[in-house]
């Protein structure tokens, strides 16, 4: 009986590394000599490539998995190599994004935290990032607005108005990490990066999240019927769930 040809496709924040943080060499050693023999192994975040590098130790992450795929797979590497990308510019248009973001900035400005930074809006090729307290806040700042945003529901209150606002725009709103929420066209989740694999011929697809819960950056592929999806709590988490899937003795 031949072997299953199984791929492991990984969130990043909180699943690979902590929020923003780099992956520990232990585990990243661990995934590509302990791991990688018994499965192939892929990364799927919401954020650009250039995030991706520095919290997986260097570009050179296309090469040593064995997909990549950045903002959700808007932009994808197989074996080193792109495949392809789109753009929310190209496919909502500036008049639209225009009108939406002049919105947030106003919204933004109407609402006091304990503390407000910089860079509230960042565009990326596939989606927009929106923080309220700003994505140059400090990790302490970034802590502080996590458990405020737990509290009293920043985040959340923020994404039912822009519903309201722009109902007949087909965006979908996701909160991942610990200080924004992402916006992008309906289907641009990360499912979108399923697409890639499809011909790829695994018998199994296992995704690891710990935004799993209904509006967090992980669900909809979590849900998805073509992975196994597992929950996880951290990157401990991560690989004690690898070693039960793989039956890896744990030394």
């Amino acid at each position: 009986m031949s072997q299953k040809k199984i791929l492991c496709l990984f969130d990043m924040d909180g699943t690979l590394t902590k929020a923003r943080g780099v992956i520990s060499s232990k585990f990243y050693d661990f995934l590509l000599t302990t791991v990688k023999p018994r499965s192939c192994l892929a990364l799927v975040g919401g954020s650009d490539f250039k995030k991706i590098a520095e919290q997986m130790g260097g570009a050179d992450v296309v090469h040593k998995f064995d997909y990549v795929f950045a903002e959700n797979g808007l932009i994808a590497f197989k074996f080193g190599k792109e495949l392809g990308r789109q753009s929310i510019q190209e496919f909502v248009g500036e008049d639209v994004l225009q009108k939406f973001i002049n919105y947030v900035l106003r919204y933004l400005s109407t609402i006091t935290l304990p503390v407000k930074r910089g860079t509230f809006v960042e565009f990326r090729v596939s989606m927009l990032n929106i923080s309220p307290i700003g994505r140059s806040c400090s990790q302490e700042e970034r802590d502080a607005f996590e458990r405020y945003d737990n509290e009293h529901q920043i985040r959340k209150t923020m994404i039912e108005n822009l519903k309201k606002q722009f109902p007949d725009i087909r965006f979908t709103y996701s909160i991942g990490g610990q200080i924004s929420f992402d916006v992008f066209p309906k289907g641009w989740d990360k499912t979108y990066c399923l697409q890639h694999l499809e011909k790829e011929g695994f018998d199994e697809i296992h995704f690891f999240g710990d935004k799993t819960d209904k509006g967090g950056n992980d669900y909809e592929i979590y849900i998805e019927n073509r992975v196994i999806g597992h929950k996880v709590n951290n990157p401990e988490d991560t690989k004690k769930q690898l070693e039960e899937i793989l039956k890896i003795k744990s030394v």
